[in-house]
């Protein structure tokens, strides 16, 4: 059996050679396109040892490189032997560039199921040449590759969804009558599980049915997944088949108008749609903008899961500040309560990623994961970044926190005491930048702005507090969220890299700025904001948009310079803080409360 990581990569080169190709592309993502994926699409992991949640390697028969963007960095220099993998960063060094640079002339084969068609288009217009493979040689030698997901489906209660399959269904199929369509291939699991009120357990904190769909210009749908008898009935209208009828199905499309999002498609469809003389055009998944756009019901129910995810943060952080300072902690034991107190709250299912528990140095690594090989002791007097989220049946929640663990020691004289502790103090270099940070966190919740503003407009708010410092971090500002899917939601999102999609009323952001020194400490902050309209002020020419602060936890005050908090921002984390006390207050008893009220108090 092919065991070791020389040996995988050795056996996957001797596929590479019988099939006549120089080299081959591995992305992170499945035939979804998805950024989480089930065991059996974990092709990345089981080659390099990178477990991250973005990447890219490519294996040559004399290199072989592995590609992340900043928040993995760190991760992917612990994950994969020096000796076998070069490691790059996908900013700095885009992979059509540095192949063209680095191999000119290779013939590179790559799995149409995998990568979508603008995806490469870059490499063809560096010159590289690339080759479509019948079969993934990866999959070839992947002895032990884990079964397909086949996790029983079900539907989302009315009341959760808002509006009726139905009514979405026509609503997307007269958006393809519109434009002379026949139908709409639906490669995006998210947008199949929203279309049809469905939600399934194939991935471990995304509660998607991973499936396929053909929507119809009559608003019919033909969902193609593995074992489709754990679909519930779904109505007259929609059908469930195995995914080996979905090219027969595609051939039928003969003829015919037929939508595809390019960037949410594999290019697989749109090869086996003109090889059957269907004509794929190029459009927006009609599901993906009415999907970030919350409904009533939908942006209800996030307000309510974030009240009672907020009493469960305000029990873990009374629990954490009465045991941090004493040592006895871990990354692992914190995680596990944390959890414990999540799920004790009314319709959880889960969490929305494995929460980030990182103390000290492991703080500093923006998407650390605490596992029984590198799970540490959480120290007094240091950092604890706690980044985590939960799946409830009326919304998903994202929160980060940095608290200060403290100690016996009594404050410095310009340290305010961390709510229900006596922390020692953090340094006054530490303060400096958790505050700038969260000066950043509140210019982008405070923002008011024009109507049409997209994402990479607003990323430079969040930073300016830092830049002024001279410092930086090095991810997205924010990103979409869904109701009861995934915790990372497009198609907008709050950074600089990102496609200038207008932000709309009804989406969910999140609002994380940051600072990360490796190997020491790290601050984040994170709350999730909602989009809504504001109300007009006199003169005003056009529409605007602000945000709703939906997340109701409290920052820990032990890491705050109030020297750097204007008049305004004062007042704002008081009035936050009011609330957080009169929404989430009422759900605590007995000393949790008594925590929470000092927890609030005016700075």
């Amino acid at each position: 059996m092919v065991t070791s990581p020389g040996q995988r990569l050795a056996a996957l080169r001797s596929r590479l050679a019988e099939a006549g190709v120089d080299g081959f592309l591995i992305p992170r993502s499945d035939e979804h396109l998805g950024e989480y994926v089930p065991a059996a699409g974990e092709r990345l992991a089981w080659l390099t040892g990178f477990t991250g949640s973005a990447g890219l390697a490519l294996v040559l028969p004399d290199r072989a490189a592995v590609w992340t963007d900043g928040r993995y960095t760190e991760q992917l220099a612990r994950q994969t032997e020096p000796g076998l993998w070069e490691r790059r960063h996908l900013i700095e060094e885009p992979p059509p560039l540095w192949l063209k640079a680095q191999a000119p002339g290779r013939r590179i084969g790559y799995d149409p199921w995998l990568h979508p068609e603008p995806a490469l288009a870059k490499f063809r217009e560096a010159g590289v040449e690339l080759v479509a493979l019948a079969t993934n040689p990866l999959d070839a030698v992947w002895e032990d590759r884990p079964a397909p997901p086949a996790s029983p489906a079900f539907l989302q209660e009315q009341h959760f969804a808002g509006v009726a399959s139905a009514e979405k269904r026509e609503a997307a199929a007269a958006l393809l009558r519109e434009r002379g369509e026949a139908a709409c291939i639906l490669a995006d699991a998210h947008s199949v599980a929203w279309l049809l009120n469905l939600r399934g357990g194939d991935l471990a904190h995304t509660p998607l049915l991973l499936a396929f769909a053909i929507l119809g210009d009559d608003a019919t749908v033909r969902l193609f997944c593995h074992a489709p008898s754990r679909v519930p009935p779904l109505g007259e209208a929609v059908t469930a088949e195995a995914r080996e009828a979905l090219p027969g199905a595609l051939a039928a499309l003969a003829g015919r108008r037929v939508r595809l999002d390019p960037d949410a498609t594999p290019a697989w469809f749109a090869g086996v749609l003109r090889a059957a003389g269907a004509e794929p055009v190029e459009g927006e998944d009609p599901c993906r903008l009415p999907r970030a756009r919350k409904n009533p019901a939908e942006q209800a129910g996030a307000r309510a899961a974030q009240r009672r995810d907020g009493a469960a943060l305000a029990r873990f952080l009374h629990w954490f500040a009465r045991e941090a300072p004493g040592g006895g902690l871990t990354e692992l034991s914190a995680a596990a309560r944390l959890l414990a107190f999540r799920s004790a709250g009314e319709h959880f299912r889960g969490e929305s990623f494995p929460a980030i528990t990182g103390s000290g140095p492991h703080a500093a690594i923006i998407h650390y994961r605490a596992t029984p090989g590198s799970d540490r002791r959480i120290r007094a007097d240091e950092c604890f970044l706690l980044d985590s989220g939960g799946q409830y049946l009326d919304g998903t929640t994202d929160v980060t926190r940095t608290l200060w663990t403290g100690s016996a020691q009594a404050p410095g004289p310009a340290q305010a005491p961390g709510p229900g502790q006596a922390p020692g103090p953090a340094s006054a270099e530490l303060r400096a930048r958790w505050t700038r940070v969260l000066r950043g966190h509140i210019a982008l919740a405070t923002l008011r702005f024009p109507k049409g503003v997209a994402g990479p407009h607003l990323d430079a708010i969040a930073r300016r507090p830092l830049w002024d410092a001279g410092l930086d971090y090095d991810h997205g500002t924010g990103h979409g969220v869904g109701s009861f899917l995934s915790v990372h939601e497009g198609p907008c999102s709050i950074s600089r890299a990102a496609k200038p999609v207008p932000i709309e009323a009804g989406m969910i952001r999140s609002d994380e700025p940051g600072f990360y020194l490796f190997g020491n400490d790290a601050v984040r902050t994170e709350n999730l904001l909602m989009v809504r309209e504001a109300a007009p002020l006199p003169g005003q020419a056009k529409p605007f948009l602000e945000f709703e602060t939906l997340t109701l936890v409290p920052y820990d005050r032990a890491l705050l310079d109030l020297s750097l908090l204007g008049a305004a921002e004062r007042d704002w984390v008081d009035a936050y803080h009011a609330r957080v006390l009169a929404e989430v207050g009422p759900l605590l008893d007995g000393e949790a409360r008594e925590w929470l009220g000092r927890a609030c108090a005016p700075l």
